[in-house]
């Protein structure tokens, strides 16, 4: 696979681009690259969201290119859980009703109470009932962490999410969503500029 934008410029160093390479559940893989090596190309690739690359994408074996609109929904709604680098918060919204709304979608896949419980281990129990717009960006990016977990999953896919955070609300990001995963044996596919989320990686790639 290589993103349409390097055609003219050949394929970078990589050991992903225009490579053969398999996620497996229940992996946690890291890809690192520079800014503008494709992290965020990558994980819209996979999700469906982009689909300006060469190659190929499997799901389960079959090419995610003939796909239809129902089958990626189901896909999206069952399977892949995606935390993208600008988190795509609705601003006028608080950022509980932010959540509420992805959990609504996925039938109340997670309780109310597990919600707030995560929200608090966050550091954003005075934060609640705050509209997104209202929040820091560390702090929209850990709202955008628990929406991410409202759904059930095989992987979680999740861009640069913890670039803002400290160290502190990092591993407690990590620990949550490695618990989350760990319960529903999904993989987790993260990228990093130079601040991963403090995750145990199976393996680690370089854009």
């Amino acid at each position: 696979m290589l993103p349409a934008v390097f055609r003219g410029e050949g394929a970078p160093g990589s050991d992903v681009w225009l490579s053969g390479l398999t996620f497996t559940r229940p992996e946690h893989l890291l890809v690192e690259a520079r800014s503008g090596g494709g992290k965020s190309s990558l994980i819209s690739f996979i999700y469906g969201a982009r689909i300006d690359y060469d190659g190929e994408i499997l799901f389960n074996g079959h090419p995610v290119s003939l796909l239809t609109p129902g089958q990626w929904q189901l896909i999206r709604r069952r399977h892949l859980a995606w935390l993208p680098q600008d988190l795509m918060l609705f601003s006028e919204l608080t950022a509980i009703e932010n959540i509420r709304l992805k959990n609504s979608l996925t039938g109340n896949y997670q309780g109310e109470e597990r919600i707030r419980t995560w929200l608090c281990e966050l550091g954003l129990e005075e934060r609640i009932d705050w509209p997104a717009g209202r929040l820091s960006v560390g702090q929209m990016q850990r709202v955008a962490i628990v929406r991410a977990l409202c759904q059930p999953f095989d992987f979680l896919l999740i861009d640069e999410p913890v670039s803002h955070l400290d160290e502190h609300n990092n591993r407690i990001a990590a620990s949550i969503i490695a618990e989350e995963a760990r319960r529903q044996q999904a993989g987790i596919i993260a990228t990093s500029v130079g601040n991963p989320i403090l995750l145990d990686y199976s393996s680690r790639h370089s854009l």
